[in-house]
């Protein structure tokens, strides 16, 4: 096919998903190095998209939305939309766009009348990675490959940003840093507020400094349980832009999460991400772990034989995420 001049990839969904698509962008990159790509999301994932060198245009859907959709997506002159996230709306604005090449996934009917090439597959019953399987919605373009994590990882193109005077005050020279973010807003199993508390205590204070993390809303909940008053905690939480954790993020030394958007900005930010995991489909790290140069993703070493995903993650021990801690380190 000739080579596409401007593809819109469209993911509008939450950060840990948006992060697990920026190798797509990498990989296109790599097949066509002039292509223009234009990234649609939502406006709270904006931030991330803008931090991506392979992303030339971020769209927010809010921002189409409050437009004449139609009309806007005209005018980007894009010749290729990519659902990767299927939306119903978003569907039929780029159909009556006009946009030449409109490829989704064959399960979602409204495809059927929006969508030029749709590509059959299952995520629920793959064994592929997210990120993985966002690729194979390349496959009309000639785009086969499905690179694996190592190299995933390597295709994602995100640039972190550098601390502000506001967050630099935070960081002490004699500690390393570990971000605990113990909530998910409701994505993922939790490990448990009891368990962030039991890995509070034991992390040694003259070594380890900890950046609890989390929304405001979150935060009200967590600072009720957690031991925040101690000297070597430092609660963040509602008090940082998705800008600010970013750089907070990078700056540290380690994070631990359950499958979370910041567990996967640790990740490609190169830190040790510490992904807490329940082994059922379709939660399990094989599909959901986090991709990075020192990402590692846990699972109960004795998981429970019945109890469901909860019990599974609950499982996990203090002593394996400070194992996965300390492993390697000098």
């Amino acid at each position: 096919m000739r080579a596409p001049e401007h593809i819109i990839l469209s993911r509008t969904d939450s950060i840990g998903d948006v992060m697990l698509t920026l190798p797509m962008a990498g990989l296109l990159r790599e097949h066509w190095p002039g292509v223009r790509i234009t990234f649609l999301g939502r406006g709270y994932t904006a931030p991330i998209l803008h931090r991506c060198r392979h992303v030339d245009q971020v769209l927010t859907l809010e921002e189409l939305a409050a437009s004449d959709p139609v009309k806007s997506l005209r005018a980007i002159g894009a010749d290729a939309l990519v659902h990767v996230f299927p939306h119903k709306q978003v569907a039929q604005w780029a159909a009556r766009a006009g946009i030449a090449w409109r490829i989704g996934t064959a399960h979602r009917w409204w495809h059927w009348t929006t969508c030029t090439h749709r590509v059959a597959f299952s995520r629920r019953r793959s064994d592929l990675h997210e990120a993985q399987l966002n690729l194979k919605l390349l496959r009309p373009f000639g785009i086969t490959e499905l690179p694996d994590m190592e190299r995933s990882a390597t295709l994602s193109g995100f640039i972190p940003p550098a601390l502000d005077e506001k967050l630099r005050g935070y960081f002490r020279t004699d500690r390393k840093h570990l971000v605990i973010h113990p909530r998910s807003k409701g994505s993922a199993v939790e490990w448990g507020l009891d368990r962030c508390t039991a890995l509070i205590g034991a992390l040694d204070p003259t070594c380890w400094h900890v950046f609890v993390t989390g929304t405001s809303a979150e935060a009200e909940d967590y600072r009720e349980r957690l031991p925040l008053h101690l000297s070597h905690v430092t609660d963040t939480g509602g008090q940082l832009t998705l800008e600010e954790l970013m750089a907070l993020i990078a700056a540290s030394d380690a994070l631990v999460a359950a499958s979370t958007g910041p567990l996967h900005i640790a990740a490609a930010c190169g830190i040790r991400a510490i992904g807490l995991f329940a082994p059922q489909r379709p939660i399990h790290p094989g599909r959901w772990a986090p991709i990075g140069k020192d990402a590692h993703a846990l699972i109960a070493e004795r998981p429970p034989m019945d109890g469901g995903p909860q019990a599974s993650i609950h499982a996990i021990t203090v002593a394996q995420v400070l194992g996965a801690l300390e492993a390697g380190r000098s």
